[in-house]
């Protein structure tokens, strides 16, 4: 019986033996973490570069972004904005979120990280300037049909026409009194100009947007309170023609009254009152934001090419000159009274 107790009580050691040899055999299999680690780390470069060659989505990315900081154990004062990086003097929102995701790289491939974001830039940044190009050449094609309907119309006159980061604005001057004074009801010349582009814009599904204005006179307008009324009426009544006479979907249109607040001219020159008292009729590009913020300089760009830099605004491309510059030439000396 004692040579059994004394068996038992020797088993305990054997156990602790085994239990250790245990785990420093499991300490050796967590080496696999490493490789592990350096696997997720590639793929995480791998989304970034992926996701900054997409076209962005605000929404989708709000979405990313706040998923990212949680699975990055940030704090959520950050996801509201009151991070000390995101807020200090130089650092915008975007650099910031740059610099969170690129501290989650290891060192040693942050160089080579850094290399692969800024050339999928520069991919992105080519890319958003063809975009834009491409939508440039296919607003001129829209004007050339407008400026042909007007010539057939003998109408050129009183159009003038430029692509900025709006989309294409084809403004109805009143060198040739398409607005009679103080009045916002078009003249008959007027609605002959509206009913030749009508056809054009209709076959379009870009919004249009009427843009009414009236000169830099300081005269009250007789029939309205202010020509901040009279220029809202002024575009109102191009978009009931459009609407009413020629079937746009009111869908599509909307008016807005500027007043005498955005002079296509400078009101010092000669002749210029009579034009900017107009109707900018917009074709609203759909192009995203970066897209049209570069339009503007793809349309200088490609007048550079035509040889067109120094000339009047020309979307026609023919020298004929539809630019704001061309609309104020010198107007003949008239005795009655400039109205609005």
């Amino acid at each position: 019986m004692s040579s059994g107790k004394a068996g038992r009580g020797t088993s305990p050691p054997r156990r602790r033996h085994h239990e250790e040899e245990h785990e420093d055999h499991g300490a050796g299999h967590e080496r696999w973490l490493v490789t592990y680690a350096d696997m997720v780390t590639l793929l995480m470069v791998l989304f970034i570069v992926m996701f900054a060659m997409s076209n962005v989505d605000e929404k989708k990315y709000e979405e990313l972004k706040e998923g990212l900081a949680v699975g990055f154990g940030r704090e959520q004062s950050i996801l509201n904005g009151a991070s000390p990086v995101s807020n200090a003097k130089g650092v915008t929102a975007e650099n910031a979120s740059f610099e969170m995701l690129l501290a989650q790289v290891p060192e040693n491939q942050r160089e080579t990280v850094t290399k692969i974001l800024q050339e999928s830039d520069r991919l992105k940044s080519e890319r958003t300037q063809g975009a834009a190009r491409a939508e440039v050449d296919r607003l001129l094609k829209v004007w050339k049909k407008i400026d042909k309907a007007l010539r057939d119309q003998g109408l050129r006159d009183d159009v003038r026409a430029t692509i900025d980061e709006r989309g294409l604005v084809v403004s109805l001057v009143s060198q040739h009194v398409v607005f009679d004074p103080d009045i916002a009801e078009l003249t008959e010349r007027g609605r002959r100009v509206v009913d030749a582009i009508a056809p054009v814009l209709a076959e379009l599904h870009e919004p249009i947007e009427l843009d009414g204005h009236t000169n830099q006179e300081p005269v009250k307008p007789r029939y309205y309170p202010s020509d901040w009324e009279l220029s809202l009426a002024r575009a109102a009544n191009v978009l009931h023609r459009l609407e009413d006479t020629h079937g746009i979907p009111a869908r599509r249109l909307r008016a807005t009254g500027f007043g005498h607040t955005k002079p296509l001219v400078d009101p010092a020159r000669t002749g210029s009152q009579r034009v900017n008292k107009r109707v900018d009729v917009l074709v609203l590009s759909q192009q995203p934001a970066e897209t049209r913020a570069l339009m503007g300089q793809a349309y200088d760009e490609l007048r550079r090419e035509a040889g067109l830099e120094g000339l009047p605004i020309d979307p026609a491309g023919d020298g004929t000159a539809s630019g704001p510059d061309a609309a104020a030439r010198p107007a003949p000396a008239d005795s009655r009274e400039e109205r609005p």
